[in-house]
């Protein structure tokens, strides 16, 4: 059974990530991944045209965001999160179902991502959406203490 969303779609401002976002962005950012991307890695990916997307509440809170990088015909969704205080209210959701509309109208056939084995949430999340794992990429992450951590590689059909 599908829990209902606690938010008003309508209400919602779903718009393209620009410069003026950037500093909300690497904060949001900060806040919910332990080894997150600079503000550099957010500004190469605007600079060299990737699908980047924010979502935003009335008040203009960011409540989350999206960046996609489009090769041939296939996306690779390179990032996605949402705040804290929104997550498991369908925001992620929402946020995957624009990020695969963002590849289907770029006339992707697949979509990749790269996922911690640690970040069961975000597994669960596409699992059920419908991505499945083809791969694991060995201490592609870093982790805790110096080490590093795998990432499992996933994909759908678009």
């Amino acid at each position: 059974m599908s829990r209902a969303p606690q938010w008003d779609l309508a209400r919602l401002v779903y718009e393209p990530m620009t410069p003026a976002d950037l500093a909300e962005v690497v904060a949001l950012e900060q806040s919910v991944y332990p080894h997150p991307w600079s503000r550099a890695n957010f500004a190469d990916s605007l600079k060299n045209g990737y699908q980047a997307w924010v979502l935003r509440d009335q008040a203009r809170q960011l409540l989350g965001y999206f960046l996609v990088l489009a090769v041939v015909d296939e996306a690779h969704l390179l990032n996605v999160a949402v705040a804290a205080p929104w997550q498991g209210k369908g925001l992620g959701r929402f946020l995957l179902n624009q990020s695969v509309a963002c590849a289907r109208g770029l006339g992707m056939e697949s979509m990749l991502l790269e996922v911690r084995p640690s970040n069961e949430r975000a597994l669960a999340i596409y699992r059920r959406y419908g991505f499945t794992e083809i791969g694991r990429r060995k201490g592609y992450y870093p982790a805790a203490n110096g080490t590093r951590e795998d990432a499992i590689v996933m994909r759908i059909a678009l």
